[in-house]
C-alpha cells in the first residue's frame, strides 16, 4: 500500500454561497470563508474543497464559466482569493478547487465567437449539429439547443447556458491546461474535476432505444487519452490532489481512472450511494460498499461521502433528523470515517444539520428541480404531485444556509439570504454544538483527530461481520497490529446481536460510542438505534 498526505487527508467542502455573507448582500462569500477559518482549522480538517468562484452569470450556481481566471463579484475578487489561500496554508490546511470543464457558460467569450459565425476560429471550441438525437440532458428533455445565427444546434450535457467544450479539439485542451496552470501556480493543492468522465462524447452522437438512461454521456472512448495527456502536461509537475466527480462508472471502471498505474487522478466520486438510493438500503450498501473495495483495494483509492451539494442532507435522506437526529448524525460519522477511502464532510454535517422543505417551488432555486418540475407540469400531471415527488432529492435540500447561531438568519447575513434559511437553525446551529460537549461536532472531531493518531483507519483491511443482517454494519479494519471492530445498528430498533466466536473472547477497549456503553457480557450486544461503536479488540488468537 503506496503512502499519500491526500490518503490521510479530511476534506471540508465549503460551498461558500451559503457559508458566511461578510457584506450583507444575502450571498456567502470568499471573505466569509477566511473569517470562519479558525472553526475549520478546529475541526481538524486537512483539506478545504471550494465550490466554484469563478466569473459566471450564475444559471447553475458557479458551474457556468465565463471568465476562468477572475472571480465572481459575489464571491469577492481576485485579490481576496489570493488572501484565503495564504490564510488556509497558514492554517495548516490545504486548498482545492472545482474545475468545470466540461462545459463553459453560454456567455464565455468562447461561445460567444463560436456561435457568431460557422467559418470562426472558434466555431470549433463547441459541438455542433445540423440534425439533433434523442439523447436527454441533465436538466432539460434534449442535449440539443437551436441557435438561430447559425442555424444548428449545439450540445449541452447540462442547461441550455451551458455548451459543452469539444474536446476532440486540441486547442480546447491546451486552453484548458493553460487555466489549470494559472491557479496550480498561485499554489492551490489541487481540484475537484466536475464531471469529468463526460468530456468525450460518443462517435457520431447515435440515437438512444432508452434515453432516459443518460450513461451515453459519460466514459466513451478517448477519456483516458485526455486524463493521460492532462496529467502529462499539467498534473505531474505539481504535488497535487485531484478527485474526479465520475458518474455511470462501475470499480471496474472506476479503478481505470485511480489506478495508481494508470497516471491519471488520484481518487474520484462514484454515485451508486447518492445518486441510484434515494432511501436507505442496508443490503444495497452493503453490496456497493463491498464491490468498490474488492475492486479498487491495493490498486487505487476510493472516496467516501453521504452528502453534498447536490445530494440532500444524510440525516434527512439516510437517517432519522427527527427523534435520532443527533444519534444517526453520528452514526454515520462513524461509518464514513471508517470505510476505506477519503472522507468528505460537507458544511453543517458536523453539526447534524438537516434537509428542508419549503412551501412553493417559488422558494426552490436549483435549476435541475425547477426544470423538472415544468416539464412534468406540461405533460399535464398535477402541481402539487410534481412539486411532492421532487421534494426528497432537491438539491436546495443542501444548500440552505450554514447555521452559526440562533440570531435572525442563523447568523448567516445580515441582509436577506439568497435562499432561505432553514427555520430549525435556533435549536441547531454551531453556537449551541460548540457549547455541548456531547454535540454532533465534537463527535466529528474525535473521529478526525482518532484518523490522525491511528493508521488503520486509513489503510487498514476491511472484514465484513453480520453481511446479510437488515439492521447491523459491522466490520473489522486491521494495520500492522492493530485491529479496530466497527458496530452499526443503521435503524430506529433495538437491535440484539451476538459476535462470533472468534470475536466473543478477545479483549475489546471502547475507542468511542454515541450512547455510554454498559454492557458486561462480551458476546451478546443490545445496540439501541442509531448505536455506533468502535472497539480495539485484540489479535487474533
Amino acid at each position: 500500500m503506496k503512502k499519500a498526505w491526500w490518503k490521510e487527508s479530511v476534506v471540508y467542502q465549503v460551498y461558500w454561497r451559503s457559508f458566511y455573507d461578510t457584506d450583507g448582500d444575502g450571498y456567502g462569500d470568499l471573505e466569509g470563508v477566511i473569517q470562519k477559518l479558525d472553526y475549520i482549522q478546529n475541526l481538524g480538517v486537512d483539506v478545504i474543497w471550494l465550490n466554484p468562484c469563478y466569473e459566471s452569470p450564475d444559471v447553475d450556481n458557479g458551474y457556468d464559466i465565463s471568465d476562468y481566471r477572475s472571480v465572481m463579484s459575489k464571491a469577492g475578487t481576485l485579490a481576496t482569493f489570493e488572501r484565503l489561500l495564504q490564510e488556509v496554508h497558514s492554517h495548516g490546511m490545504k486548498l482545492i478547487m472545482d474545475l468545470v470543464v466540461n462545459h463553459t457558460s453560454s456567455q464565455h467569450p468562447w461561445f460567444k465567437e463560436a456561435r457568431s459565425s460557422k467559418d470562426h476560429p472558434k466555431r470549433d471550441y463547441y459541438i455542433w449539429s445540423k440534425t439533433p438525437n434523442n439523447w436527454r440532458s441533465y436538466f432539460t428533455p434534449s442535449v440539443w439547443e437551436y441557435d438561430e445565427t447559425t442555424e444548428e444546434y449545439y450540445f449541452h450535457s447540462f442547461a441550455v447556458e451551458q455548451p459543452d467544450l469539444n474536446w476532440q479539439n486540441p486547442k480546447v485542451r491546451q486552453e484548458v491546461y493553460s487555466l489549470m496552470k494559472f491557479w496550480l501556480d498561485k499554489g492551490i493543492d489541487g481540484f475537484r474535476m466536475d464531471v469529468i468522465n463526460l468530456l468525450a462524447k460518443q462517435e457520431g452522437f447515435p440515437d438512444s432505444n432508452h434515453p432516459e438512461d443518460i450513461s451515453y454521456l459519460g466514459n466513451n472512448p478517448g477519456i483516458h487519452e485526455y486524463l493521460r495527456e492532462m496529467h502529462e502536461e499539467v498534473l505531474q509537475h505539481y504535488d497535487i490532489f485531484t478527485v474526479g466527480e465520475i458518474p455511470f462508472v462501475t470499480p471496474e471502471d472506476g479503478l481505470l481512472y485511480v489506478g495508481e498505474d494508470r497516471r491519471e487522478l488520484h481518487t474520484l466520486f462514484h454515485f451508486e450511494v447518492c445518486d441510484n438510493m434515494s432511501h436507505w438500503d442496508m443490503q444495497r450498501f452493503k453490496d456497493i460498499q463491498r464491490r468498490w473495495y474488492n475492486g479498487l483495494w491495493g490498486k487505487g483509492w476510493n472516496s467516501q461521502f453521504l452528502n453534498n451539494h447536490d445530494h440532500t442532507r444524510l440525516v434527512t435522506r439516510f437517517g432519522n433528523d427527527s427523534e435520532y437526529r443527533v444519534e444517526s448524525a453520528k452514526c454515520f460519522a462513524v461509518l464514513l470515517h471508517m470505510l476505506p477511502g477519503m472522507p468528505y464532510i460537507f458544511q453543517g454535517e458536523e453539526i447534524g444539520m438537516t434537509g428542508v422543505r419549503f412551501d412553493s417551488i417559488e422558494d426552490y432555486h436549483d435549476i435541475a428541480m425547477k426544470n423538472k418540475y415544468k416539464e412534468e407540469v406540461d405533460k399535464g400531471r398535477k402541481p402539487e404531485e410534481v412539486f411532492e415527488s421532487l421534494l426528497h432529492l432537491a438539491r436546495d435540500n443542501s444548500r440552505t444556509p450554514m447555521q452559526w447561531n440562533d440570531s435572525p438568519n442563523a447568523g448567516f447575513t445580515t441582509g436577506t439570504p439568497w435562499i432561505k434559511v432553514n427555520p430549525n437553525y435556533k435549536e441547531i446551529n454551531v453556537a449551541k454544538a460548540l457549547k455541548d460537549p456531547n454535540s454532533v461536532y465534537y463527535f466529528y472531531r474525535k473521529l478526525i483527530q482518532l484518523r490522525k493518531e491511528h493508521q488503520v483507519m486509513v489503510y487498514g483491511d476491511f472484514q465484513e461481520l453480520f453481511e446479510d443482517h437488515q439492521q447491523i454494519y459491522s466490520f473489522i479494519r486491521e494495520y500492522e497490529n492493530e485491529r479496530w471492530l466497527v458496530l452499526l445498528n443503521i435503524s430506529d430498533l433495538l437491535v440484539e446481536i451476538e459476535l462470533p466466536e472468534s470475536l466473543a473472547l478477545v479483549e475489546k477497549e471502547i475507542i468511542l460510542e454515541n450512547y455510554k456503553v454498559q454492557e458486561v457480557s462480551t458476546d451478546e450486544l443490545k445496540l439501541k438505534p442509531y448505536e455506533a461503536r468502535i472497539y480495539r479488540i485484540g489479535s487474533r488468537g
